[in-house]
């Protein structure tokens, strides 16, 4: 950032603005007027438009994908908000990289349209109907898959589930949505558009397919089979830390001379890994760094186990202690031991390497992302939804251990943290704000558990069989007692002390 431009003032974020941005700012170099729609994104947050949309960007600064524009659409109230900010300009996104080094601003404009909010979503349905669409991608969080966490598929009881099936040309979700607009194309003979995942999920393109195709079953089994005969669900791995939006990331932009109602601020990485199974066609999203891989699974593993449940590890612990950041866990001097502890110990023997990586190398990595001062990470953000967090990213390392005969005290651990943090109070007495769509159920159990640890662990929709594997149990109890006793340093300390 050059010096003094803070003072400098800020220019609201247009297409007629792009020429009078300070010079350091990069700008799309391409005829946004002649770009052709091709992606239609649905949950258009920071998160899509710092990774697949800049990707796609880049391409474009380069000649390539002009027919791969991407419209944005939404399907809950919020959308509404987004969308009017991003029209007012022009669907551009100042992105801001947050580099120890010094931050750098770019303005990405691969976005060029994005749809109205409708409870019917009929404009939405409309749009992916069109033979130029050719993908239409999510992010649509972890948890916003209605999965029934006993079976591991739709839960075709939920009942924003059950209402798309009973008027399935009006849907109210996002997949109900998609499936109407797959019809729409089977009966006009057009092609199914490839469905992509970008949510943090393993096997998030597996996942996918499983709810299109079984809600498409539950009304028309014709088009089921037609979508398991022709349509694609590619498997992709994503990763890049994008805070959430507020004050201080607005007047970053600022900084740059940008009037952005909604700029996005990201760490200086990012990595897409991708399974090339797109049944209508792709951009090379290759040739902006992405990479094109049947072995994702293998990356997914790595980042989501390491990274996802390495999150988990910090936010719990540093949202007791009242900790803002993520950087802020890392400086805490017992909380990062923790991490790396848990990590070498009883994370990264359940990780299997990936050229250019190690399970150690990628630890390592980890450390120094999350350590970056510059990145406004959240504890809370990190720590929300922590019921489909835990239960997709930590709890799966744990069976592994388990089923390995490997220790489990660290995550044991990192579990009675988290139980501790849903009764709602910090350590100091301050009040936890609800941080999860199944807050009051978990308050109420973390509260019986202050007296009773195994009451936690019988909420059979988490943990399951667990509950009964002695060695995980009564690690629990031991350190959730311990918590409620004499706090989390004293149970820090301990796990600590015990071993290298």
């Amino acid at each position: 950032m050059a010096d003094g431009s803070a003072k400098r003032p800020a220019v609201p974020l247009s297409d007629a603005a792009l020429p009078a941005l300070p010079d350091e700012v990069l700008r799309p170099t391409y005829d946004r007027a002649g770009l052709r729609p091709g992606i239609v994104h649905i949950g258009v947050g920071n998160f899509h438009r710092g990774h697949q949309a800049w990707y796609l960007h880049r391409l474009m600064q380069d000649g390539l994908a002009q027919d791969w524009a991407i419209i944005g659409a939404g399907v809950r109230p919020g959308d509404a908000v987004m969308r009017d900010k991003l029209l007012a300009q022009d669907c551009l996104t100042t992105l801001v990289e947050l580099d120890p080094s010094g931050s750098s601003a770019e303005v990405v404009g691969s976005m060029i349209d994005f749809l109205p909010v409708e409870a019917d979503n009929a404009s939405l349905i409309e749009t992916m109907a069109r033979s130029d669409i050719r993908i239409v991608a999510l992010t649509v969080t972890e948890g916003g898959y209605y999965i029934d966490p006993n079976t591991g598929g739709l839960d075709l009881s939920h009942p924003d589930i059950a209402r798309d099936i009973a008027h399935p040309e009006t849907p109210g979700t996002a997949f109900g949505a998609m499936v109407a607009a797959l019809a729409r194309r089977k009966a006009a003979g057009v092609g199914p558009f490839t469905s992509q995942s970008c949510d943090n999920l393993q096997g998030n393109g597996d996942i996918l397919r499983d709810v299109i195709v079984t809600l498409a079953r539950a009304t028309d089994p014709t088009l089921a089979d037609w979508l398991t005969t022709h349509a694609t669900f590619p498997n992709s791995m994503v990763d890049c830390i994008v805070p959430a939006t507020g004050p201080n990331e607005i007047a970053l932009a600022a900084q740059f001379g940008i009037a952005d109602a909604a700029p996005v601020t990201h760490e200086n990485f990012r990595q897409w890994v991708i399974e090339d199974a797109f049944c209508a066609g792709r951009p090379d999203w290759d040739k902006a760094g992405a990479i094109f891989t049947d072995e994702v699974h293998t990356y997914e593993a790595m980042k989501i186990r390491i990274l996802n449940a390495g999150h988990q590890v910090l936010a719990n612990a540093g949202e007791l202690l009242g900790l803002q950041t993520i950087a802020d866990c890392m400086s805490h001097p017992q909380i990062r031991a923790f991490f790396r502890k848990v990590q070498m110990e009883e994370i990264a023997p359940y990780v299997f390497e990936v050229p250019g990586f190690t399970p150690t190398a990628y630890v390592d990595l980890i450390e120094t992302r999350f350590s970056n001062p510059e990145i406004r990470d959240t504890t809370r953000r990190v720590a929300f939804d922590g019921s489909s967090r835990h239960t997709g990213f930590v709890l799966p390392i744990l069976r592994d251990a388990l089923k390995a005969g490997g220790t489990v005290d660290g995550l044991s651990l990192v579990e009675a943290l988290w139980a501790r943090m849903c009764a709602g109070t910090r350590q100091d007495g301050s009040r936890i704000e609800p941080n999860d769509p199944h807050w009051d159920a978990l308050v109420a159990a973390a509260e019986q558990a202050k007296t009773n640890p195994q009451a936690w662990l019988a909420q059979n929709q988490y943990y399951q069989e667990l509950a009964n594997e002695e060695a995980f149990s009564t690690s629990f109890e031991a350190w959730l007692s311990l918590i409620w006793a004499d706090g989390v340093d004293a149970a820090l300390s301990r796990h600590l002390g015990k071993g290298a």
